[in-house]
């Protein structure tokens, strides 16, 4: 046998195995495992271990109506998406729609498992409510209870990735899991996907766009200041050059008054001697 062809017969059995009765779980492993095609696979049958109480709950829901989970993809996703960008707004608005799938999907659960012939007490109901709220807010937990083959509660905050370890009976992978209508959903990530990054493009040209508005603005900014300053070199360079005339001229003229000082110093003198021998 393949080691697909392996994995395929294992999930089969573990799906069947999953939604058995507590009272009967044994002896279907055990039959199971005799109709092993081969050894290997009859040990991993042998392997499977019984889901507890909640995770069976989960099981049957998963298994009878699958499309009951369809919306948990989806919020999932959206879930996801929010948490990554940090909208606020976005995870409020999903929270609320969150509290009344969860209570249609607690209700469903807790329905077929009465069906079924099994009360579910507190507890119990509490670990069924932990891991639908976790199939609405992780697409992988999603994924996880989409298989109808949980072992255990699982818990996601929405923030973080659930521990999913050892959580599915049998091979599992969450991208494989999911409900019917995965294409439907694949198409509107995808969608989604583009409108996020259209979104984000259209930012990034707006913060550009503003960014070159405000570099436009300082560099017209800085060329007036060039010019003002210019323009002030340019008076102080003719105001010295009238400066300097200035200069020329006041120099000339104390020549002039110094050679006129120095005439009028000797006239007096001889004017002064003058007088002196006239009066001898």
């Amino acid at each position: 046998m393949t080691a697909p062809d392996h994995d395929t017969r294992l999930i089969e059995v573990a799906a069947r195995l999953s939604v058995a009765p507590a009272g009967v779980f044994v002896a279907q492993r055990t039959a199971a495992a005799k109709d092993a095609e081969d050894r290997d696979l009859a040990a991993a049958i042998r392997g499977l271990r019984k889901p507890v109480l909640a995770a069976w709950v989960v099981n049957l829901l998963a298994a009878e109506d699958p499309q009951a989970l369809a919306p948990a993809v989806e919020l999932a996703e959206a879930f996801r998406d929010a948490a990554d960008a940090g909208d606020a707004r976005a995870l409020a608005e999903l929270t609320a729609r969150r509290r009344g799938i969860l209570h249609d999907l607690v209700d469903r659960a807790l329905t077929l498992a009465a069906d079924n012939g099994v009360d579910v007490g507190a507890t119990a109901r509490a670990a069924v409510e932990q891991t639908l709220d976790a199939a609405l807010r992780d697409p992988d937990a999603a994924a996880a209870v989409a298989s109808a083959r949980l072992l255990r509660p699982i818990e996601a905050t929405g923030m973080d990735r659930p521990d999913l370890t050892d959580a599915v009976s049998g091979p599992f992978d969450a991208g494989s899991a999911e409900p019917d209508g995965g294409d439907e959903l694949a198409d509107r990530r995808a969608a989604r996907d583009a409108a996020r990054a259209a979104a984000e493009a259209r930012r990034h040209a707006e913060t550009t766009q503003k960014q070159l508005a405000r570099a436009e603005d300082r560099l017209a900014a800085a060329r007036a200041r060039v010019a003002s300053l210019e323009e002030r070199l340019a008076e102080i360079d003719r105001e010295r050059a009238r400066t300097a005339n200035d200069l020329d001229a006041v120099q000339e003229k104390a020549a002039q008054l110094t050679e006129e000082r120095t005439a009028a110093r000797d006239a007096a003198r001889r004017a002064k001697k003058a007088a002196e021998a006239a009066s001898t």
